[in-house]
C-alpha cells in the first residue's frame, strides 16, 4: 500500500511541476523601439524596456544582453509571457534575439 501512495504522490509531484511555469510564452513577434534600462517600476518586472510610438513593453532576455543596445533603436524577436501585464504595467516579453 505504501508503494501505491509514493508512486501517485510521485506522479502529483511530477504532473505539478511539469504544468507549472512562471515564464510560460505565446507565439513569437517582431516590434521595433528603443531600448533602455529599467527603472523602479510599480509593477516590478522586467530589466529594460522598449519603447515605440505606440505603447512600450517590459523586456527580459536568457541569450542577449540587452544593455548592449541601451538607447539604439532595433527589432526585437520575443514572446510574450503569459500572465503578465500585471498592476496596470505593460507586456512582458522574453527577447530571443536581436536585429539592428
Amino acid at each position: 500500500m505504501k508503494i501505491l501512495l509514493n508512486f501517485f504522490a510521485g506522479f502529483a509531484l511530477f504532473f505539478f511541476t511539469a504544468t507549472c511555469n512562471d515564464t510560460t510564452t505565446t507565439g513569437k513577434m517582431e516590434i521595433t523601439g528603443t531600448i533602455e534600462q529599467q527603472g523602479i517600476t510599480s509593477y516590478q518586472y522586467g530589466t529594460h524596456t522598449l519603447t515605440n510610438e505606440e505603447t512600450f513593453y517590459a523586456l527580459k532576455s536568457e541569450t542577449v544582453n540587452l544593455d548592449d543596445y541601451l538607447d539604439r533603436e532595433v527589432t526585437v524577436v520575443a514572446e510574450k509571457i503569459e500572465g503578465y501585464p500585471v498592476d496596470g504595467g505593460p507586456d512582458y516579453l522574453l527577447v530571443l534575439e536581436l536585429k539592428e
